[in-house]
């Protein structure tokens, strides 16, 4: 089985390119870049109005960054809807090394304190790249897409991007663009600061690090910000792996888009 170099990874996202394996069991990763990007803009995020009774219902609890194993594994399960997924061990590793650095995150969907779905995905400045969702109960990965959206917008995140363009993805206003065109908006994002934790209440001053993470310039090694990041990883690490996000009726103030 291969392996993925985190630092390799997170230059080739700053080139708007992600793995994907051929199966979950695959021994290799393929390296893409599409020609034309799918990305959901925050600005005019929309929540579906049965989808939006159902996040202010609070039928689930929300957390964030509490499961991070958990979800990402949910994500790689086969299921009956979608037998194979593309995240193989190699992702799942790597994934696991940048959550233990601060730059991965999950949103966790619960009920009757089992795990329902739930998403996650990799910041990088005041861009956050979304990677998988997954639900065992129905909509809970839409319920994690819309606290996503909430926490990403009230942090002050520039891009949220899907990949590839998403008929799923169109409810909630996703939108396609040229592989051009995203480049100019992550190139803008990669140069921004952002807080994931804003809605927690946590201030995570962007200073040297980025959104407090990162080392927030896109051209240097990312070794030489490893000191500061665990330092900023450290400083929120007891708080935020207690945040749970905010009550459904809360998060849809912060997305006005629903209808």
């Amino acid at each position: 089985m291969s392996t993925i170099n985190p630092e390799e990874l997170l230059l080739a996202y700053r080139l708007g390119i992600f793995p994907m394996a051929e199966s979950r069991t695959a021994k290799e990763v393929l390296w893409v870049r599409p020609h034309e990007r799918g990305i959901l803009p925050l600005e005019k995020f929309h929540v579906p109005r049965r989808l939006a009774r159902l996040v202010r219902s609070n039928r689930y609890r929300i957390t964030v960054d509490k499961a991070f194993r958990e979800v990402i594994r949910g994500c790689a399960e086969s299921r009956p809807e979608r037998r194979e997924t593309w995240i193989n061990d190699a992702i799942v590793d790597v994934f696991e090394a940048l959550r233990s650095r601060g730059l991965a995150h999950s949103v966790e969907v619960w009920h009757q304190e089992e795990l329902a779905g739930g998403l996650y995905g990799l910041e990088l400045g005041a861009a956050f790249f979304a990677e998988s969702k997954f639900s065992r109960l129905r909509d809970a990965s839409k319920v994690a897409l819309v606290h996503l959206a909430a926490r990403l917008k009230a942090g002050g995140y520039l891009l949220l991007d899907a990949q590839f363009p998403n008929p799923h993805l169109e409810q909630f206003g996703a939108v396609s663009v040229t592989e051009e065109r995203f480049q100019l908006l992550l190139s803008h994002a990669l140069a921004g600061n952002a807080n994931f934790y804003s809605l927690d209440g946590i201030d995570v001053s962007p200073g040297a690090c980025g959104s407090g993470f990162t080392d927030g310039v896109t051209d240097a090694p990312l070794a030489a910000a490893e000191p500061r990041i665990a330092d900023s990883a450290l400083r929120v690490a007891g708080v935020a792996a207690d945040a749970e996000a905010l009550a459904g009726s809360s998060v849809l103030q912060v997305i006005t888009q629903t209808s």
